[in-house]
């Protein structure tokens, strides 16, 4: 599984996003299921407000199962507090925090975003960091 941040699903469904070409493509190739959280749907939602039409296209994405949302409970509430408390400082949001979680209970270690200057920062609890597509920005 590979975990998927808000970043490239704006690019992937926003025509004008700098980053639409290779965000589109790689989601258009991947072989593995891609997984996101609540907390990123809701800022990608809100990202591509700008046009109904852009943020049905995503909702039939999510219908087809092209990108499946992971189910949180109590308990990643909690870790995702901790996290956002351990990097303040930069500081990590909601969404990412939800993504590391996720990769700390499904073992995931690839997440496919924008971000790299936050997720070359963040580990798991086990320490591990992590392998982040697109490589190059």
């Amino acid at each position: 599984m590979i975990l998927i941040d808000t970043g490239p699903l704006v690019a992937s469904f926003d025509k004008n996003d700098a980053h639409h070409n290779i965000c589109l493509g790689l989601l258009k190739n991947f072989k593995m299921p891609l997984i996101t959280t609540i907390p990123v749907l809701t800022e990608t939602l809100y990202l591509l407000s700008y046009s109904w039409y852009v943020q049905d296209s995503l909702w039939e994405a999510l219908e087809e199962d092209i990108v499946r949302i992971y189910n949180m409970d109590k308990g990643i509430f909690k870790r995702c507090r901790e996290l956002m408390n351990k990097y303040q400082d930069l500081p990590m949001d909601f969404a990412d925090a939800s993504l590391v979680v996720v990769a700390e209970r499904e073992n995931i270690s690839t997440v496919f975003t924008l971000d790299h200057k936050d997720f070359e920062v963040y580990r798991t609890k086990h320490r591990k960091g992590f392998k982040l597509l697109p490589s190059k920005l």
